[in-house]
């Protein structure tokens, strides 16, 4: 007698993730009950021994783990396009927008983000923002899978707009300890909300932007609750700047001394970390996120991600922002990452399309504490997987012998369009390319809305006469 089960999904080009490579099953299948996987394998043997309340022909589709954004700050999707091209892009291009994005506005970002991200096979988003009203529900209305990460800076509430490029932040311990308190509450509230779908992480924003005393009582904060610190590390020459100037040490070496480079890090960027302290940051057993986009565009940099790799650590990818990066779409930080790779080291062998795979599945999902959950199609894992089809003109033709060209095509060809059905534990969210729960017109009517009010006050504000790329566009003609 078959088993009743609630999905079954069949004839696959399958990519379970399993073990060391990209564990390809020919006319795979995937078993599903409830929320997770219950057998994966051959299809003519789980179609004998399920009973499905509903089946999912991927005759000429890949089946992968959905893809995981380590990295993103959301509401900055209302952004999109206003700072890249210039140099000083925190001060001179972003926070003359950004400081103007009130709960209203962010919301209508996140909301628009995850969309993008959904439709483009991403299943988990981590989200790293100072919380607002509704920021949790956003993730719970698309049924998504996050990593919510509450930010705590030390920066006076006006932020660096009209701040003078190179002078020492002004630090406020109490500002600071506010955030704190801000995201501890919210970390209690939100944990494992969502039946589990929304976990949280404590977001220092970067060591430049907090004191001494602030980020070692966050760090033990984090630890009291067991959850990461999702921090951005080495992200720029201004960051190391500021860190010589206040603490004069470069932040791995700080961080070093204060015994925060450990397991619990998920340090984001390393973008100016030299070879030294990227093996140092790797062999002390903290994770790397590294977003090729958005650092290609704002800083012109390859971070060190094959050399954390390299020296044994674990990296994911991220997205980052629209505001400078101008998507939220992992196949495209799977293809820069191999590509820049390559060019910055002149080695067309490094970071084969395999390999970004993984850092897009499960080497991500390792990387934000959430390997044994998801990240690989395995029995007894949350089932979050998509379905991408192999039809589209940019995937044609597929070959299996004596090559498979199916993941380096995935990698190097495919936009994110090609998705067709995205599942995240269990719930089909996205079939025919549609969402079938967001109300798309809406979540794009609000963003643009929000967008030109913000622009609106963008305007009136004096700040806005230093921005870079207002400045560029007036001599370049752009």
């Amino acid at each position: 007698m078959p088993e009743a089960i609630d999905l079954l999904v069949l004839n696959a080009h399958l990519f379970s993730m399993r073990g060391e490579g990209v564990g390809y099953i020919a006319n795979g299948a995937l078993a599903v009950r409830d929320t997770r996987i219950v057998d994966i394998g051959l299809s003519r043997d789980l179609e004998s021994r399920y009973q499905a309340a509903q089946v999912l022909n991927a005759d000429q589709c890949a089946v992968l783990p959905g893809l995981i954004d380590a990295h993103m700050h959301s509401r900055y999707a209302l952004l999109r396009g206003v700072a890249q091209d210039v140099g000083h892009w925190m001060q001179g291009a972003l926070t003359p927008f950004s400081q103007h994005l009130d709960p209203q506005a962010s919301h209508a970002g996140t909301r628009l983000n995850i969309l993008e991200a959904l439709l483009a096979g991403t299943t988990t988003i981590g989200d790293f923002l100072e919380p607002y009203p509704g920021w949790a529900e956003c993730f719970l209305e698309a049924g998504i899978r996050a990593r919510l990460t509450p930010t705590i800076n030390a920066l006076p509430q006006t932020g660096m707009a009209g701040w003078e490029i190179g002078a020492l932040y002004p630090l406020s311990e109490d500002a600071g300890k506010a955030r704190l308190d801000h995201a501890l509450a919210f970390c209690d509230q939100c944990q494992n909300a969502g039946e589990g779908r929304i976990t949280t992480m404590l977001g220092p924003q970067a060591a430049d932007m907090l004191t001494r005393e602030l980020l070692v009582q966050t760090a033990r904060e984090a630890a009291e609750r067991q959850l990461m610190l999702h921090m951005h590390v080495a992200q720029g020459d201004r960051e190391i700047e500021q860190m010589m100037k206040r603490h004069g040490q470069r932040t791995p070496a700080y961080l070093d001394s204060l015994g925060l480079l450990n397991e619990q890090l998920l340090a984001v960027h390393l973008t100016e970390a030299d070879a030294h302290e990227t093996r140092l940051i790797a062999s002390r057993g903290a994770s790397m996120v590294v977003c090729s986009g958005s650092i290609g565009i704002i800083d012109g940099i390859v971070p060190p991600a094959l050399a954390f790799r390299d020296a044994g650590g674990r990296v994911a990818l991220g997205s980052d922002q629209a505001a400078g990066n101008n998507c939220n779409n992992i196949f495209n930080e799977m293809k820069l990452t191999a590509l820049f790779n390559k060019i910055h080291y002149r080695n067309p062998e490094a970071m084969p399309a395999w390999e970004v795979l993984r850092m897009a599945t499960i080497e991500g999902a390792r990387a934000i504490g959430l390997g044994d959950q998801i990240g690989s199609l395995e029995t007894g894992k949350q089932a979050d997987f998509i379905l991408v089809d192999l039809n589209c003109a940019n995937l044609s033709p597929v070959i299996e012998e004596p090559i498979r060209n199916i993941v380096p095509n995935l990698v190097y060809a495919a936009s994110g369009h090609e998705v067709h059905t995205v599942v995240v534990a269990g719930k089909i969210l996205v079939s025919d390319h549609q969402p079938l729960d967001l109300p798309v017109r809406s979540i794009r009517a609000q963003a643009q809305q929000q967008a030109e009010r913000i622009a609106a006050a963008v305007i009136r504000d004096p700040a806005h006469r230093q921005l870079r790329l207002m400045n560029a566009m007036a001599t370049e003609c752009l």
